[in-house]
């Protein structure tokens, strides 16, 4: 049954809310706890039983962090890194292009540096050698290396790390494995096929720095000291977590809670210039990592210098993060330029193809590498689909892949390539990448929708808008949103609340920019809500509530804080909306 019975919203979707079971939950959590029924319904849907609402509601990363020795040659890598910088030995970090990767390499240079050890910076440029280690690279390093670590890559590059001769390579990564591992020192990835995948949920800088976690136990008991301050790397950590769309559950939540109060005391000079560039102008939450933080560092790796963001993480110059940034944010802006034709192009293929397949995927000449991956995640949400978007260049075509929550693409897509339908592919559940011959792409697409269907894929409806309740304006106060919070963060895995607000009128509406609209509602009484709807004029809900009539509406969206001037408010960031 429709939640406040809207089968059809303004932007075309279906609302559902909590189902009887959740509903039970939560009343029961109500009695048990006395916390907010907003709060209750939020914990009922992430399956919090009573006796351990508190506990979630304030996680301590000691008690969440997991064993670093837990993880499969673990105890090797460290023992290596460890070795590397005693002996002061030539290090090299190789990392991938996106933000996970350049988190990943600026956690070990920041540490490094406070051991008093520098380390070479390698990013390949995701054009010219494509994600990675790679032969030539390799071989170059290893010449001036004693020690080459691959960051958020390397678990299938047999081939490019066995050319380098002469240097010890460990892999610390995240991405699925193969049925065989390279021959190396280590291989630490949560998800070799060989691991229990307890830990699969990490992304590369979680890994790394569990790494740097056992670091830190061998040198205290090698007599060596404890090294720098772990606590203070936990911004990177949340920042690659989020941007990675890694889900926020076990100890990821912990890891983002933590580094989300580091990242808060201003000190590492790239993300503050970042922040400011972003004109970020409250306290840092997943939302801002996510979508102002994280497209900026990544901006470098799609349409730039592969190595910018990387830089600007480990950077402790305040004049060099400030032009990195300054770089990065311009690059950003040329970015969604080039995303938006990308994006227009593919979301018509698509249509025209189909939005209920198991895959929604598009093709096209040209399309450049560096938007594919933000296209696909496009299409993934307006589907309620797993998505691939493919740049078509000569015979070949480099496509990336976003997935939904339940459907492993990772695995669909290494399986496609085992079966040789692929040139090469690989990735973990939510995010992929794959090189596909020309003349084989409709074949291995309508391959991987039958391996997708199989896992559930295609089931969900398309316009499905889960809400965990409802509320009347006068009942959101800064404390209930507060509270909210506190079962946080919210990202993949763990999706934000969102919660109805029945029957309110408009008592202002004005478009702001090119699709966004502002909204001030009233209950009629004493309730007032302030709301923004950002990308309103991309679907009926633009041009409809700003020309409202006097009707009354159904809002439904998430409650955030705002912050200006000093003072808080409470205001709703509006996803959809229907006539009451």
């Amino acid at each position: 049954m429709a939640f406040l019975g809207v089968e059809t919203s303004l932007t075309g979707r279906r609302w559902t809310g909590p189902s009887v079971e959740l509903d039970r939950a939560s009343e029961a959590m109500v009695q048990a706890t006395g916390l907010p029924r907003p709060v209750c319904q939020v914990l009922a849907r992430r399956g919090v039983p009573p006796e351990e609402a508190e506990p979630f509601l304030t996680p301590q990363l000691r008690d969440l962090l997991p064993d670093p020795r837990k993880m499969k040659d673990m105890e090797a890598a460290a023992a290596r890194f460890v070795e590397a910088v005693k002996r002061g030995q030539r290090i090299a970090v190789f990392a991938d292009y996106d933000v996970d990767g350049g988190s990943s390499a600026a956690l070990l240079l920041t540490w490094l540096r406070g051991m008093g050890r520098d380390a070479t910076l390698y990013v390949p440029d995701r054009i010219d050698e494509g994600y990675g280690p790679n032969e030539p690279a390799m071989r170059d390093l290893a010449a001036q290396h004693d020690l080459i670590v691959c960051v958020d890559c390397g678990t299938l590059s047999h081939g490019p790390i066995a050319a380098a001769r002469g240097a010890d390579v460990i892999v610390l990564d995240h991405h699925l494995g193969g049925e065989t591992l390279p021959r190396c020192v280590a291989v630490v990835n949560p998800n070799r096929q060989d691991e229990s995948g307890d830990l699969g949920y990490l992304c590369a800088a979680g890994v790394v720095f569990l790494m740097l976690v056992e670091a830190r136990r061998q040198l205290r008991e090698g007599g060596g000291g404890t090294g720098p301050d772990l606590m203070a790397l936990l911004d990177l950590v949340a920042l690659a977590t989020v941007a990675d769309v890694a889900p926020l559950i076990g100890a990821n939540r912990a890891l983002v809670r933590q580094g989300l109060r580091v990242m808060a005391q201003r000190k590492r000079p790239g993300l503050v210039a970042l922040s400011d560039v972003a004109r970020m102008d409250s306290a840092p939450s997943s939302y801002h990592l996510g979508f102002l933080l994280g497209p900026r560092v990544n901006a470098g790796g799609r349409i730039g210098k592969a190595d910018l963001g990387a830089r600007l993480l480990a950077t402790q110059d305040a004049n060099e993060a400030q032009s990195l940034a300054e770089r990065l944010d311009q690059l950003n802006t040329e970015r969604r330029e080039i995303e938006e034709g990308v994006r227009a192009a593919a979301m018509e293929q698509a249509e025209a193809r189909g939005f209920d397949a198991p895959l929604v995927w598009a093709a096209g000449e040209g399309w450049h590498p560096g938007v594919v991956g933000i296209v696909a995640s496009r299409l993934k949400e307006a589907a309620n689909r797993p998505a691939v978007v493919i740049g078509l260049e000569g015979r070949e075509g480099k496509g990336s892949g976003r997935s939904v929550s339940g459907v492993d693409l990772g695995a669909a897509i290494q399986r496609l390539a085992g079966e040789g339908l692929l040139l090469k592919g690989g990735g973990h559940k939510m995010a992929a990448g794959l090189t596909v011959a020309r003349d084989r792409l409709e074949e291995a697409m309508a391959r991987l929708s039958d391996l997708l269907a199989r896992q559930g894929a295609g089931q969900a409806g398309r316009a499905d808008l889960k809400l965990d309740g409802a509320l009347m304006p006068g009942a959101a106060t800064v404390e209930l949103i507060e509270r909210i919070e506190q079962a946080g963060p919210f990202g993949a895995g763990a999706p934000a609340p969102r919660f109805a607000l029945p029957d309110l009128q408009v008592r202002f509406a004005k478009r702001v920019g090119a699709a966004h609209l502002k909204l001030s509602l009233s209950d009629g009484m004493q309730g007032r809500l302030e709301a923004i709807a950002f990308g309103a004029y991309d679907s009926d809900l633009g041009p409809r509530l700003e020309a409202h009539g006097g009707a009354r509406f159904h809002f439904a969206g998430r409650l955030e804080i705002n912050t200006w001037g000093g003072r808080q408010s409470v205001q709703l960031r509006l996803d959809d909306a229907a006539e009451a």
